[in-house]
Protein backbone atom coordinates (compact mmCIF):
# COMPACT_ATOMS: atom_id res chain seq x y z
CA UNK A 1 0.00 0.00 0.00
CA UNK A 2 1.19 3.50 -0.71
CA UNK A 3 0.07 7.02 -0.09
CA UNK A 4 -0.32 9.24 -3.15
CA UNK A 5 -0.82 12.95 -3.09
CA UNK A 6 -3.39 14.53 -5.41
CA UNK A 7 -2.00 16.66 -8.25
CA UNK A 8 -1.62 20.34 -7.44
CA UNK A 9 -4.09 22.69 -9.04
CA UNK A 10 -3.65 26.35 -9.61
CA UNK A 11 -7.27 27.40 -9.33
CA UNK A 12 -8.81 27.68 -5.85
CA UNK A 13 -12.25 27.19 -7.41
CA UNK A 14 -11.21 23.80 -8.69
CA UNK A 15 -9.91 22.89 -5.22
CA UNK A 16 -13.22 23.93 -3.65
CA UNK A 17 -15.14 21.91 -6.21
CA UNK A 18 -12.95 18.91 -5.55
CA UNK A 19 -13.49 19.12 -1.79
CA UNK A 20 -17.21 19.66 -2.27
CA UNK A 21 -17.56 16.53 -4.42
CA UNK A 22 -15.50 14.34 -2.11
CA UNK A 23 -17.54 11.24 -1.31
CA UNK A 24 -18.83 11.11 2.28
CA UNK A 25 -17.99 8.14 4.47
CA UNK A 26 -20.80 5.55 4.15
CA UNK A 27 -23.10 5.27 7.17
CA UNK A 28 -22.35 1.56 7.44
CA UNK A 29 -18.63 2.25 7.83
CA UNK A 30 -19.31 4.91 10.43
CA UNK A 31 -21.41 2.47 12.46
CA UNK A 32 -18.76 -0.26 12.23
CA UNK A 33 -16.01 2.17 13.25
CA UNK A 34 -18.07 3.38 16.20
CA UNK A 35 -18.71 -0.20 17.35
CA UNK A 36 -15.02 -1.07 17.08
CA UNK A 37 -13.98 1.98 19.09
CA UNK A 38 -16.66 1.26 21.72
CA UNK A 39 -15.53 -2.39 21.98
CA UNK A 40 -11.91 -1.34 22.42
CA UNK A 41 -12.92 1.19 25.07
CA UNK A 42 -15.04 -1.27 27.07
CA UNK A 43 -12.37 -3.99 26.78
CA UNK A 44 -9.68 -1.61 27.99
CA UNK A 45 -11.77 -0.46 30.95
CA UNK A 46 -12.89 -3.96 31.99
CA UNK A 47 -9.68 -5.94 31.40
CA UNK A 48 -6.83 -3.51 32.06
CA UNK A 49 -5.64 -1.55 35.08
CA UNK A 50 -6.65 2.15 34.98
CA UNK A 51 -3.22 3.38 33.83
CA UNK A 52 -2.92 0.71 31.15
CA UNK A 53 -6.51 1.37 30.00
CA UNK A 54 -5.78 5.08 29.65
CA UNK A 55 -2.63 4.30 27.71
CA UNK A 56 -4.54 1.93 25.42
CA UNK A 57 -7.22 4.54 24.67
CA UNK A 58 -4.58 7.18 23.95
CA UNK A 59 -2.80 4.71 21.68
CA UNK A 60 -6.01 3.94 19.77
CA UNK A 61 -6.69 7.67 19.40
CA UNK A 62 -3.23 8.26 17.97
CA UNK A 63 -3.71 5.36 15.57
CA UNK A 64 -6.96 6.90 14.34
CA UNK A 65 -5.45 10.34 13.83
CA UNK A 66 -2.46 8.87 11.96
CA UNK A 67 -4.46 6.15 10.19
CA UNK A 68 -3.38 7.22 6.69
CA UNK A 69 0.25 6.66 7.68
CA UNK A 70 -0.09 3.78 10.14
CA UNK A 71 -2.52 1.52 8.32
CA UNK A 72 -0.32 0.76 5.33
CA UNK A 73 1.60 -2.38 4.47
CA UNK A 74 4.93 -0.59 4.76
CA UNK A 75 3.97 0.68 8.22
CA UNK A 76 2.98 -2.85 9.23
CA UNK A 77 6.33 -4.18 8.07
CA UNK A 78 8.11 -1.36 9.91
CA UNK A 79 6.28 -2.12 13.17
CA UNK A 80 7.04 -5.84 12.82
CA UNK A 81 10.77 -5.15 12.41
CA UNK A 82 10.67 -2.75 15.37
CA UNK A 83 9.02 -5.37 17.60
CA UNK A 84 11.54 -8.01 16.52
CA UNK A 85 14.58 -5.80 17.04
CA UNK A 86 13.65 -3.80 20.13
CA UNK A 87 11.24 -5.76 22.34
CA UNK A 88 12.89 -8.76 24.04
CA UNK A 89 10.99 -12.02 23.58
CA UNK A 90 9.68 -13.81 26.67
CA UNK A 91 10.24 -10.73 28.80
CA UNK A 92 7.13 -8.64 28.15
CA UNK A 93 3.44 -9.26 27.55
CA UNK A 94 0.40 -7.08 27.11
CA UNK A 95 -1.42 -7.10 30.51
CA UNK A 96 -4.61 -8.83 29.33
CA UNK A 97 -5.67 -11.93 31.32
CA UNK A 98 -5.45 -14.89 28.94
CA UNK A 99 -4.39 -18.55 29.31
CA UNK A 100 -1.09 -17.59 27.65
CA UNK A 101 1.23 -14.57 27.65
CA UNK A 102 0.15 -12.15 24.92
CA UNK A 103 3.59 -11.06 23.79
CA UNK A 104 3.91 -8.15 21.34
CA UNK A 105 5.34 -10.29 18.53
CA UNK A 106 2.28 -12.57 18.73
CA UNK A 107 -0.05 -9.59 18.37
CA UNK A 108 1.85 -8.23 15.36
CA UNK A 109 1.94 -11.58 13.57
CA UNK A 110 -1.74 -12.35 14.14
CA UNK A 111 -2.84 -8.86 13.07
CA UNK A 112 -0.74 -8.99 9.91
CA UNK A 113 -1.97 -12.48 9.05
CA UNK A 114 -5.60 -11.36 9.43
CA UNK A 115 -4.96 -8.21 7.40
CA UNK A 116 -3.28 -10.18 4.61
CA UNK A 117 -6.05 -12.79 4.48
CA UNK A 118 -8.65 -10.03 4.30
CA UNK A 119 -6.69 -8.23 1.58
CA UNK A 120 -6.27 -11.39 -0.49
CA UNK A 121 -10.00 -12.08 -0.26
CA UNK A 122 -11.37 -8.58 -0.70
CA UNK A 123 -8.76 -6.68 -2.71
CA UNK A 124 -8.55 -7.71 -6.36
CA UNK A 125 -5.22 -5.91 -6.71
CA UNK A 126 -3.62 -7.97 -3.94
CA UNK A 127 -2.39 -11.31 -5.28
CA UNK A 128 -0.41 -14.09 -3.64
CA UNK A 129 3.32 -13.63 -4.11
CA UNK A 130 5.33 -16.78 -4.91
CA UNK A 131 7.40 -17.95 -1.95
CA UNK A 132 10.10 -20.10 -3.65
CA UNK A 133 10.94 -21.92 -0.42
CA UNK A 134 7.60 -23.59 0.17
CA UNK A 135 8.94 -27.10 -0.35
CA UNK A 136 11.86 -26.86 2.14
CA UNK A 137 9.50 -25.42 4.75
CA UNK A 138 6.94 -28.12 3.96
CA UNK A 139 9.50 -30.89 4.46
CA UNK A 140 10.62 -29.33 7.75
CA UNK A 141 7.07 -28.99 9.10
CA UNK A 142 6.21 -32.51 7.92
CA UNK A 143 9.15 -33.90 9.91
CA UNK A 144 7.77 -32.23 13.04
CA UNK A 145 4.28 -33.61 12.45
CA UNK A 146 5.69 -37.10 11.87
CA UNK A 147 7.48 -36.95 15.22
CA UNK A 148 4.17 -36.26 16.97
CA UNK A 149 2.31 -39.02 15.12
CA UNK A 150 5.05 -41.58 15.72
CA UNK A 151 5.19 -40.75 19.45
CA UNK A 152 1.50 -40.09 20.01
CA UNK A 153 0.95 -42.81 22.61
CA UNK A 154 4.00 -41.97 24.72
CA UNK A 155 3.27 -38.24 24.56
CA UNK A 156 -0.24 -38.81 25.88
CA UNK A 157 0.94 -41.21 28.61
CA UNK A 158 3.59 -38.72 29.79
CA UNK A 159 1.16 -35.80 29.72
CA UNK A 160 3.15 -34.06 26.98
CA UNK A 161 0.58 -34.12 24.16
CA UNK A 162 -0.48 -30.52 24.74
CA UNK A 163 3.17 -29.46 24.91
CA UNK A 164 3.85 -31.15 21.56
CA UNK A 165 0.85 -29.57 19.85
CA UNK A 166 1.71 -26.19 21.37
CA UNK A 167 5.30 -26.46 20.15
CA UNK A 168 4.10 -27.25 16.62
CA UNK A 169 1.65 -24.33 16.63
CA UNK A 170 4.38 -22.03 17.89
CA UNK A 171 6.71 -23.10 15.05
CA UNK A 172 3.95 -22.41 12.53
CA UNK A 173 3.36 -18.98 14.06
CA UNK A 174 7.06 -18.16 13.84
CA UNK A 175 7.23 -19.39 10.24
CA UNK A 176 4.28 -17.14 9.38
CA UNK A 177 6.81 -14.30 9.61
CA UNK A 178 8.33 -15.50 6.35
CA UNK A 179 5.01 -15.70 4.53
CA UNK A 180 3.84 -12.33 5.85
CA UNK A 181 6.98 -10.47 4.90
CA UNK A 182 7.21 -12.16 1.52
CA UNK A 183 3.70 -10.94 0.67
CA UNK A 184 4.72 -7.40 1.64
CA UNK A 185 7.93 -7.39 -0.43
CA UNK A 186 6.36 -6.33 -3.73
CA UNK A 187 8.97 -3.83 -4.96
CA UNK A 188 12.72 -3.35 -4.85
CA UNK A 189 12.17 -0.17 -2.86
CA UNK A 190 10.44 -2.08 -0.05
CA UNK A 191 13.20 -4.72 -0.07
CA UNK A 192 15.84 -2.01 0.23
CA UNK A 193 13.84 -0.39 3.02
CA UNK A 194 13.76 -3.70 4.90
CA UNK A 195 17.54 -4.05 4.54
CA UNK A 196 18.03 -0.52 5.84
CA UNK A 197 15.65 -1.10 8.73
CA UNK A 198 17.42 -4.28 9.80
CA UNK A 199 20.94 -2.87 9.57
CA UNK A 200 20.28 0.42 11.31
CA UNK A 201 18.08 -1.17 13.96
CA UNK A 202 20.96 -3.55 14.59
CA UNK A 203 23.34 -0.61 14.87
CA UNK A 204 21.05 1.02 17.44
CA UNK A 205 20.89 -2.21 19.45
CA UNK A 206 24.68 -2.55 19.24
CA UNK A 207 25.17 0.94 20.65
CA UNK A 208 22.88 0.09 23.56
CA UNK A 209 24.68 -3.23 24.04
CA UNK A 210 28.02 -1.43 24.39
CA UNK A 211 26.38 0.97 26.84
CA UNK A 212 25.03 -2.03 28.77
CA UNK A 213 28.42 -3.71 29.02
CA UNK A 214 29.95 -0.50 30.35
CA UNK A 215 27.19 0.36 32.83
CA UNK A 216 25.31 -2.94 33.40
CA UNK A 217 22.11 -1.05 32.58
CA UNK A 218 19.91 -2.70 29.96
CA UNK A 219 17.56 -0.09 28.51
CA UNK A 220 15.43 -2.77 26.84
CA UNK A 221 14.55 -4.19 30.26
CA UNK A 222 12.92 -0.89 31.18
CA UNK A 223 10.44 -0.67 28.33
CA UNK A 224 7.58 -1.36 30.73
CA UNK A 225 8.17 2.08 32.24
CA UNK A 226 7.17 3.79 29.00
CA UNK A 227 4.94 1.17 27.32
CA UNK A 228 1.85 -0.62 28.71
CA UNK A 229 3.68 -3.93 29.06
CA UNK A 230 3.85 -6.46 31.86
CA UNK A 231 7.27 -7.78 32.89
CA UNK A 232 7.41 -11.58 32.72
CA UNK A 233 10.94 -12.34 33.93
CA UNK A 234 13.53 -10.67 36.10
CA UNK A 235 16.82 -9.28 34.89
CA UNK A 236 19.55 -11.78 34.06
CA UNK A 237 23.28 -11.56 34.53
CA UNK A 238 26.20 -13.22 32.82
CA UNK A 239 29.90 -12.50 33.16
CA UNK A 240 32.91 -13.40 31.04
CA UNK A 241 36.33 -11.97 30.27
CA UNK A 242 36.33 -9.91 33.44
CA UNK A 243 33.13 -8.05 32.61
CA UNK A 244 29.41 -8.08 32.11
CA UNK A 245 27.96 -9.72 28.98
CA UNK A 246 25.33 -7.67 27.21
CA UNK A 247 21.84 -9.03 26.56
CA UNK A 248 20.34 -5.91 24.92
CA UNK A 249 17.09 -6.87 23.15
CA UNK A 250 17.92 -10.59 22.90
CA UNK A 251 17.19 -13.48 25.22
CA UNK A 252 20.87 -14.36 25.69
CA UNK A 253 24.31 -12.92 24.82
CA UNK A 254 24.94 -15.76 22.35
CA UNK A 255 21.74 -14.98 20.45
CA UNK A 256 22.61 -11.27 20.52
CA UNK A 257 26.05 -11.87 19.01
CA UNK A 258 24.64 -14.16 16.28
CA UNK A 259 22.09 -11.49 15.39
CA UNK A 260 24.81 -8.88 14.92
CA UNK A 261 26.83 -11.29 12.79
CA UNK A 262 23.84 -11.98 10.52
CA UNK A 263 23.45 -8.26 9.82
CA UNK A 264 27.07 -7.61 8.88
CA UNK A 265 26.84 -9.05 5.30
CA UNK A 266 23.77 -6.88 4.70
CA UNK A 267 25.65 -3.77 5.86
CA UNK A 268 28.56 -4.61 3.55
CA UNK A 269 26.13 -4.98 0.65
CA UNK A 270 24.55 -1.59 1.40
CA UNK A 271 28.01 -0.01 1.46
CA UNK A 272 28.16 -0.88 -2.23
CA UNK A 273 24.55 -0.54 -3.38
CA UNK A 274 22.75 1.56 -0.77
CA UNK A 275 20.85 4.63 -1.97
CA UNK A 276 22.18 7.01 0.68
CA UNK A 277 24.64 8.65 0.94
CA UNK A 278 24.69 9.13 -2.82
CA UNK A 279 28.45 9.67 -2.87
CA UNK A 280 30.10 6.24 -3.01
CA UNK A 281 33.03 7.14 -0.76
CA UNK A 282 30.76 8.67 1.87
CA UNK A 283 28.45 5.66 1.68
CA UNK A 284 31.30 3.25 2.25
CA UNK A 285 32.52 5.28 5.22
CA UNK A 286 29.03 5.34 6.75
CA UNK A 287 28.43 1.63 6.37
CA UNK A 288 31.99 0.83 7.35
CA UNK A 289 31.26 2.61 10.61
CA UNK A 290 28.00 0.61 10.88
CA UNK A 291 29.97 -2.65 10.56
CA UNK A 292 32.39 -1.51 13.27
CA UNK A 293 29.48 -0.74 15.60
CA UNK A 294 27.94 -4.16 14.92
CA UNK A 295 31.31 -5.75 15.73
CA UNK A 296 31.36 -3.67 18.91
CA UNK A 297 28.02 -5.25 19.78
CA UNK A 298 29.56 -8.69 19.19
CA UNK A 299 32.38 -7.83 21.59
CA UNK A 300 29.84 -6.64 24.17
CA UNK A 301 28.14 -10.04 24.13
CA UNK A 302 31.51 -11.85 24.57
CA UNK A 303 30.47 -15.01 22.73
CA UNK A 304 32.86 -17.47 21.10
CA UNK A 305 29.98 -18.66 18.94
CA UNK A 306 30.10 -15.29 17.16
CA UNK A 307 33.75 -15.86 16.23
CA UNK A 308 32.82 -19.19 14.64
CA UNK A 309 29.92 -17.55 12.77
CA UNK A 310 32.16 -14.75 11.47
CA UNK A 311 34.83 -17.28 10.51
CA UNK A 312 32.36 -19.42 8.53
CA UNK A 313 30.96 -16.39 6.70
CA UNK A 314 34.44 -15.10 5.88
CA UNK A 315 35.63 -18.53 4.72
CA UNK A 316 32.61 -18.92 2.43
CA UNK A 317 33.29 -15.49 0.97
CA UNK A 318 36.98 -16.25 0.37
CA UNK A 319 36.14 -19.55 -1.34
CA UNK A 320 33.35 -18.23 -3.58
CA UNK A 321 34.41 -14.60 -4.09
CA UNK A 322 38.17 -14.54 -3.40
CA UNK A 323 38.72 -10.86 -4.21
CA UNK A 324 35.98 -9.70 -1.85
CA UNK A 325 36.96 -12.19 0.84
CA UNK A 326 40.64 -11.25 0.80
CA UNK A 327 39.77 -7.53 0.86
CA UNK A 328 37.55 -8.08 3.92
CA UNK A 329 40.29 -10.13 5.60
CA UNK A 330 42.85 -7.38 5.05
CA UNK A 331 40.42 -4.80 6.43
CA UNK A 332 39.86 -7.00 9.50
CA UNK A 333 43.54 -7.19 10.44
CA UNK A 334 43.77 -3.59 11.80
CA UNK A 335 40.59 -4.20 13.80
CA UNK A 336 42.07 -7.32 15.35
CA UNK A 337 45.19 -5.42 16.34
CA UNK A 338 43.13 -2.63 17.90
CA UNK A 339 41.04 -5.21 19.77
CA UNK A 340 44.15 -6.92 21.08
CA UNK A 341 45.46 -3.65 22.52
CA UNK A 342 42.20 -2.04 23.70
CA UNK A 343 40.36 -5.12 25.02
CA UNK A 344 42.99 -7.76 25.82
CA UNK A 345 40.75 -9.90 28.07
CA UNK A 346 37.87 -9.96 25.61
CA UNK A 347 40.22 -10.61 22.70
CA UNK A 348 41.88 -13.44 24.60
CA UNK A 349 38.51 -15.04 25.40
CA UNK A 350 37.03 -14.68 21.92
CA UNK A 351 40.03 -15.27 19.65
CA UNK A 352 43.15 -16.53 21.41
CA UNK A 353 41.20 -19.21 23.29
CA UNK A 354 40.76 -21.05 19.98
CA UNK A 355 44.54 -21.47 19.80
CA UNK A 356 44.53 -23.37 23.11
CA UNK A 357 42.85 -26.53 21.82
CA UNK A 358 43.31 -28.55 25.02
CA UNK A 359 41.91 -25.78 27.20
CA UNK A 360 39.00 -25.22 24.84
CA UNK A 361 38.07 -28.90 24.86
CA UNK A 362 38.37 -29.06 28.63
CA UNK A 363 36.02 -26.08 29.02
CA UNK A 364 33.36 -27.93 27.01
CA UNK A 365 33.57 -31.13 29.08
CA UNK A 366 32.49 -29.77 32.46
CA UNK A 367 29.41 -30.81 34.50
CA UNK A 368 27.67 -33.25 32.14
CA UNK A 369 23.89 -33.26 32.52
CA UNK A 370 23.75 -29.92 34.38
CA UNK A 371 22.37 -26.60 33.17
CA UNK A 372 25.79 -25.05 32.68
CA UNK A 373 27.43 -28.11 31.23
CA UNK A 374 29.87 -27.90 28.35
CA UNK A 375 28.66 -28.90 24.89
CA UNK A 376 31.03 -31.86 24.63
CA UNK A 377 30.01 -33.08 28.09
CA UNK A 378 26.39 -33.33 26.96
CA UNK A 379 27.25 -35.00 23.64
CA UNK A 380 27.74 -38.53 25.03
CA UNK A 381 24.55 -38.67 27.15
CA UNK A 382 22.56 -37.09 24.32
CA UNK A 383 23.75 -39.61 21.73
CA UNK A 384 22.95 -42.45 24.12
CA UNK A 385 19.44 -41.04 24.48
CA UNK A 386 19.11 -40.62 20.71
CA UNK A 387 19.87 -44.34 20.16
CA UNK A 388 16.68 -45.22 22.05
CA UNK A 389 14.50 -43.56 19.37
CA UNK A 390 16.80 -42.87 16.41
CA UNK A 391 14.31 -42.26 13.61
CA UNK A 392 11.47 -40.17 15.10
CA UNK A 393 12.85 -38.99 18.44
CA UNK A 394 10.57 -38.49 21.42
CA UNK A 395 8.34 -35.92 19.74
CA UNK A 396 8.61 -32.17 19.26
CA UNK A 397 7.97 -30.34 22.53
CA UNK A 398 8.79 -33.41 24.65
CA UNK A 399 12.04 -31.93 25.96
CA UNK A 400 11.33 -29.19 28.51
CA UNK A 401 14.56 -27.58 29.68
CA UNK A 402 13.32 -24.64 31.79
CA UNK A 403 10.67 -24.13 34.44
CA UNK A 404 9.12 -26.35 37.08
CA UNK A 405 8.18 -29.02 34.52
CA UNK A 406 11.69 -29.37 33.08
CA UNK A 407 12.60 -32.95 32.19
CA UNK A 408 15.77 -32.51 30.10
CA UNK A 409 19.09 -30.71 30.15
CA UNK A 410 20.09 -27.78 27.96
CA UNK A 411 22.22 -28.86 25.01
CA UNK A 412 23.32 -25.56 23.40
CA UNK A 413 23.05 -27.40 20.09
CA UNK A 414 19.96 -27.05 17.91
CA UNK A 415 20.92 -29.96 15.67
CA UNK A 416 21.39 -32.28 18.64
CA UNK A 417 18.15 -31.09 20.22
CA UNK A 418 16.32 -31.72 16.94
CA UNK A 419 17.81 -35.23 16.83
CA UNK A 420 16.48 -36.03 20.30
CA UNK A 421 13.01 -34.59 19.70
CA UNK A 422 12.34 -35.57 16.08
CA UNK A 423 15.02 -38.13 15.27
CA UNK A 424 16.92 -38.60 12.04
CA UNK A 425 13.81 -37.63 10.07
CA UNK A 426 13.72 -34.28 11.88
CA UNK A 427 17.43 -33.67 11.29
CA UNK A 428 16.86 -34.31 7.59
CA UNK A 429 13.98 -31.82 7.63
CA UNK A 430 16.17 -29.28 9.42
CA UNK A 431 18.95 -29.76 6.84
CA UNK A 432 16.56 -29.20 3.95
CA UNK A 433 14.98 -26.19 5.65
CA UNK A 434 18.32 -24.45 6.17
CA UNK A 435 20.63 -25.65 3.39
CA UNK A 436 18.23 -25.62 0.42
CA UNK A 437 17.41 -21.85 0.51
CA UNK A 438 21.07 -20.91 0.91
CA UNK A 439 22.05 -23.20 -1.98
CA UNK A 440 19.30 -21.79 -4.20
CA UNK A 441 20.45 -18.25 -3.51
CA UNK A 442 24.08 -19.09 -4.22
CA UNK A 443 23.06 -20.63 -7.53
CA UNK A 444 21.08 -17.47 -8.34
CA UNK A 445 24.06 -15.31 -7.38
CA UNK A 446 26.41 -17.08 -9.79
CA UNK A 447 24.02 -17.56 -12.71
CA UNK A 448 22.66 -14.00 -12.88
CA UNK A 449 24.02 -11.88 -15.73
CA UNK A 450 26.58 -9.15 -15.11
CA UNK A 451 23.94 -6.53 -15.92
CA UNK A 452 22.17 -7.49 -12.69
CA UNK A 453 25.20 -7.55 -10.41
CA UNK A 454 23.48 -5.80 -7.52
CA UNK A 455 20.82 -8.52 -7.30
CA UNK A 456 23.45 -11.25 -7.56
CA UNK A 457 25.46 -9.68 -4.74
CA UNK A 458 22.34 -9.26 -2.61
CA UNK A 459 21.60 -12.97 -3.05
CA UNK A 460 25.21 -13.73 -2.11
CA UNK A 461 25.03 -11.48 0.98
CA UNK A 462 21.82 -13.15 2.14
CA UNK A 463 23.30 -16.62 1.54
CA UNK A 464 26.44 -15.71 3.52
CA UNK A 465 24.29 -14.43 6.38
CA UNK A 466 22.32 -17.68 6.25
CA UNK A 467 25.55 -19.69 6.39
CA UNK A 468 26.45 -17.95 9.63
CA UNK A 469 23.10 -18.88 11.16
CA UNK A 470 23.45 -22.47 9.96
CA UNK A 471 26.89 -22.70 11.61
CA UNK A 472 25.44 -21.30 14.85
CA UNK A 473 22.87 -24.12 14.98
CA UNK A 474 25.60 -26.38 16.39
CA UNK A 475 26.46 -24.01 19.25
CA UNK A 476 23.17 -22.82 20.76
CA UNK A 477 19.47 -23.73 20.82
CA UNK A 478 18.73 -21.44 17.90
CA UNK A 479 15.00 -22.08 17.52
CA UNK A 480 14.44 -21.26 21.17
CA UNK A 481 15.84 -17.75 20.67
CA UNK A 482 13.24 -16.07 18.53
CA UNK A 483 14.97 -12.87 17.50
CA UNK A 484 17.55 -14.64 15.34
CA UNK A 485 14.88 -17.03 14.01
CA UNK A 486 12.78 -14.02 12.98
CA UNK A 487 15.75 -12.54 11.15
CA UNK A 488 16.26 -15.89 9.45
CA UNK A 489 12.64 -15.68 8.24
CA UNK A 490 13.19 -12.11 7.01
CA UNK A 491 16.25 -13.29 5.07
CA UNK A 492 14.16 -16.07 3.58
CA UNK A 493 11.58 -13.50 2.48
CA UNK A 494 14.24 -11.34 0.81
CA UNK A 495 15.67 -14.43 -0.86
CA UNK A 496 12.23 -15.49 -2.09
CA UNK A 497 11.70 -12.05 -3.62
CA UNK A 498 15.07 -12.32 -5.39
CA UNK A 499 14.24 -15.74 -6.83
CA UNK A 500 10.70 -14.93 -7.95
CA UNK A 501 10.09 -11.19 -8.36
CA UNK A 502 13.41 -9.38 -8.84
CA UNK A 503 14.12 -8.03 -12.36
CA UNK A 504 16.51 -10.89 -13.31
CA UNK A 505 14.00 -13.46 -12.05
CA UNK A 506 11.19 -11.87 -14.07
CA UNK A 507 13.42 -11.70 -17.14
CA UNK A 508 14.29 -15.39 -16.82
CA UNK A 509 10.63 -16.27 -16.39
CA UNK A 510 9.71 -14.30 -19.51
CA UNK A 511 12.44 -16.08 -21.48
CA UNK A 512 11.12 -19.47 -20.37
CA UNK A 513 7.58 -18.47 -21.39
CA UNK A 514 8.78 -17.35 -24.83
CA UNK A 515 10.68 -20.60 -25.37
CA UNK A 516 7.60 -22.61 -24.45
CA UNK A 517 5.50 -20.58 -26.88
CA UNK A 518 8.02 -21.17 -29.68
CA UNK A 519 8.16 -24.89 -28.97
CA UNK A 520 4.39 -25.13 -29.00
Amino acid sequence: MSISLPPQRSSPDIERDESDTRAPIPVRRQIVAALIVAAIGFAAILLLPPLAAAGMLVFVSILYLARRLVFTWVAGLTMLVAVIMFIPVRRYAVPIPLPFELEPYRIMLVLLVLALVAALVLDRNRVWQPVAFGWPIGIFVASLVISIVANGTSLVEDGLASSAVGALINVLLLLSTFYIVRQLLTTERIVTGLLLGLVWSGVAVAVMAMFERATRVNLFWRLNTILPLELLTDESESFRAGGYRAYASSQHPIALSVMFCMLIPLAIYLARYGKRPMNEISRRIVYGAAVLVLLGGVLSAVSRTAVIVLGVMLLLTIVLRPNLGIALLLLAVPGLLVGLVALPKVFDTLVLSFLDIDGLIASQQTSPGWGGAGRLADLGPAMAEAQMSPFFGTGIGSRIVVGDDSNAFILDNQVLGTLLETGAVGVLGLAVFTLAPASMLLRFAFTTSKDDTRFALLAFAVAVSMSGYIAALFFYDAFGFYQTFFIWCLLLAIGAWLLTASPPALTARSAVSRNRSVNV
